[in-house]
């Protein structure tokens, strides 16, 4: 069966506005909808331009502080601090942490890879 069966649509003058689907339906798609997402080019470019890591520019972007980021991700301060600075390479888990703080895929974090 199609997941989006159960979906209600609200029109406005005679045309579709919008879509309201189940809670579980909803985040088994939301997924798929960041990973569509990208990159912005603020986020590239303070990268770029500022020399810093994709991850210290997507926290700068969304205005997060680093203890807000490490709290959030359950990690101490200065170990995000040495993950921005490029020191050692983060594990999966750790990229995983950190892209469900900001709200993020891990593939929005990783350039390289």
């Amino acid at each position: 069966m199609n997941e989006l069966t159960n979906v209600q649509i609200i029109e406005q003058n005679g045309k579709p506005a919008f879509a309201v689907l189940p809670w579980d339906t909803y985040e088994a798609i939301l997924p798929a909808l960041k990973a569509r997402q990208g990159i912005p080019q603020q986020v590239l470019e303070l990268s770029f331009n500022r020399d810093i890591s994709i991850i210290a520019a997507w926290r700068e972007y969304l205005g997060l502080s680093q203890s807000a980021v490490a709290a959030a991700a359950g990690m101490k301060q200065p170990s995000l601090a040495r993950i921005e600075k490029g020191e050692g390479k983060p594990r999966r888990s750790t990229l995983e942490r950190l892209a469900t703080a900001m709200n993020l895929t891990v593939e929005q974090l990783c350039l390289d890879d």
